[in-house]
């Protein structure tokens, strides 16, 4: 019997894959309607993403196979959708990633800004938190983790050494601050020896193991989580936040480029940043105590910690060398990147995007996605030493020009297609589900909601959101409730941004378990946690994140995107009772 099980075990996956789809055959075979086939292909492909029986890309497919020969759509307007706006950015961003990686310039700054915070306990948690924040709202959340963790270790683990010299070889002031018992210290008296202070050395030593052990687990979670954190911080720092752009645009098609690079960074920073601030308040507590003085370094034994510490970053540092020019060129080119991406279109004053390239209506022509390819057609331009005539080693008496600052092979090796048809996919069921008339359907099901405040439809969104991304890939998760909150909000006449954005928020928030984002995995991979420590330390954080993007969902997003009122573009034949009404979110005042 146990042989059996083991069996069925091991066939789980072909299992799956073969079952499901018969198990589930009863939906359209008893409702031959376009609305029951879209919900078989969607239950379909949520159960194969959640319980990752075929590749998540793979799954992502399906819609090409599907919905053609269920008669909802074409296959050529399938097809499209996999290669729309959103992906171009997700494409053209990840272009300037991988060029700051490939010349390590996302070590110098990581470095280079520990370097000036500081080495003192609470502040190397800050410093590794905000290096990390700061490099994966460019880079790809898991090569950042997968950078900073090794430095955080190399940094701890000469803390440690230095706290054991200290220990070995002089008298640990930490530990005399520490009051002895009234025994221990008459024995003391009356025989003069060494001996009756080896039980407490003994304690000592085993207290001390314990909290560099905490601390260890404090440094490691605080790159997983602030990686996590950061991502949400920019239009390209997450895939999430591009599945709500590509999403929008796909349900929404005259929505006037509502999230843009810019409106999302006014919303999504300020929520990192507070979100950021108390990650680092709660880890301190946490792995560190309430001892904010001995937090902040203040003692005899926390220089010689410092010294070492801040001796390990250096070294790293000056391994780096100058700047070579490769790097330069980068970080003048990352530098244009931001600043078109911000003056494009910012909707409070007239871009550039407005000015050299306006359409009928006066709107950019150029969207984020052709700003990020032109920057990604030029790293391939630029040389990345200084031009000149070198000589080619491997051919003495020939000439050989600079590589560029990117190579196909370079990219072709760090490029995650497989996420470029997860996009696709998504915005493939979105469409397929308005076509179909599921959206429709399912937002005249939900409009009993509209009882409800709003504030507390959004909160309660975020818990279910955040609950579901620990088991699922936060990709999959914002594909598969995105549409669903966009016809929800329409049967409520809610404007669909403000469910929208803060769910694509909480799926970031991913804190609690080591498989449920691949930060989180890589952390775990270099032990010193258990499961329970980062389920732990996540719950709470799972709650704060929640709060704190419901007041941000409730306070400065309401200007930026005009949440007071329901947007003329959200209007569709089952809305037609929202044109005559003025939905206001009663805990925010009108401007």
């Amino acid at each position: 019997m146990a042989t059996c099980w083991q069996g069925l075990w091991a066939y789980r996956s072909y299992l799956i894959v073969l079952l499901l789809p018969i198990l589930l055959l009863p939906l359209p075979i008893l409702i031959p309607t376009k609305e029951a086939y879209c919900a078989y292909s969607i239950i379909l492909m949520a159960l194969f993403w959640c319980t990752e029986a075929l590749p998540l890309p793979v799954t992502a497919l399906f819609p090409i196979i599907l919905y053609p020969m269920m008669g909802i759509m074409d296959a050529s307007e399938v097809c499209i959708e996999y290669f729309k706006d959103s992906n171009i950015l997700f494409v053209g961003g990840l272009l300037m990633a991988i060029a700051v990686e490939h010349w390590n310039l996302h070590k110098r700054i990581a470095l280079r800004v520990l370097l000036i915070i500081g080495v003192r306990p609470a502040l190397l948690l800050l410093g590794f938190m905000l290096v990390t924040a700061f490099l994966s709202m460019w880079i790809s959340n898991t090569a950042t983790t997968a950078m900073m963790v090794p430095i955080a270790h190399a940094v701890l683990e000469q803390l440690h050494n230095t706290s054991k010299d200290v220990e070995e070889g002089s008298d640990n002031p930490t530990f005399e601050l520490q009051e002895g018992s009234p025994q221990k210290d008459v024995t003391k008296l009356d025989n003069g020896q060494a001996h009756p202070a080896l039980p407490a050395s003994s304690e000592s030593t085993m207290w001390q193991k314990r909290e560099q052990l905490r601390f260890s687990q404090g440094m490691s979670l605080c790159v997983c989580y602030s990686a996590s954190i950061g991502g949400i911080a920019t239009l390209t720092g997450t895939t999430p936040n591009l599945v709500l752009q590509g999403q929008v645009n796909a349900l929404f098609p005259q929505n006037g480029n509502v999230v843009n690079f810019a409106s999302w960074f006014g919303f999504a920073f300020p929520t990192m940043a507070i979100l950021l601030l108390l990650s680092w308040l709660w880890l301190q507590i946490l792995f560190l105590g309430f001892n904010f003085r001995k937090n902040f370094g203040f003692g005899g034994q926390a220089k010689e910690r410092e010294q070492a510490a801040f001796h390990v970053i250096q070294t790293e540092h000056k391994r780096l060398g100058p700047m070579t020019f490769a790097e330069k060129a980068v970080s003048v080119l990352f530098i244009i990147l931001v600043v078109l991406w911000f003056t494009r279109e910012p909707g409070f004053f007239l871009g550039w995007g407005n000015l050299a390239f306006p359409d009928k209506d006066g709107n950019s022509m150029a969207s984020d996605g052709t700003v990020a390819i032109f920057i990604g057609i030029i790293l391939f331009l630029v040389p990345s030493k200084i031009p000149g005539l070198t000589q080619d080693p491997n051919k003495p008496g020939r000439l050989k020009a600079p590589p560029a600052l990117l190579n196909w092979k370079t990219v072709n090796e760090k490029m995650p297609w497989n996420i470029v048809l997860l996009l696709g996919g998504g915005f493939a069921l979105a469409k397929g589900s308005e076509k179909s008339g599921l959206s429709g359907w399912l937002g005249d099901k939900l409009t009993p909601l509209q009882n409800v405040p709003s504030p507390a439809i959004a909160f309660i969104l975020c818990l279910l959101i955040a609950t579901f991304t620990e088991c699922t890939s936060n990709v999959a998760t914002t594909t598969l409730f995105l549409p669903i909150l966009a016809s929800m909000a329409q049967a409520i006449c809610l404007h669909p941004l403000y469910v929208m954005l803060p769910c694509t928020l909480a799926a970031s928030l991913a804190f609690m378990l080591p498989v449920a984002t691949p930060p989180n995995a890589i952390v775990f991979s270099f032990g010193g946690l258990k499961v329970s420590d980062m389920a732990r330390t996540g719950f709470l954080l799972n709650i704060i994140g929640v709060l704190v993007i419901t007041l941000a969902i409730n306070s400065w997003s309401f200007p930026i995107f005009n949440l007071h009122t329901f947007p003329s573009w959200a209007y569709s034949n089952t809305t037609t009772n929202c044109m005559a009404i003025q939905t206001n979110i009663t805990t925010t005042p009108s401007p």
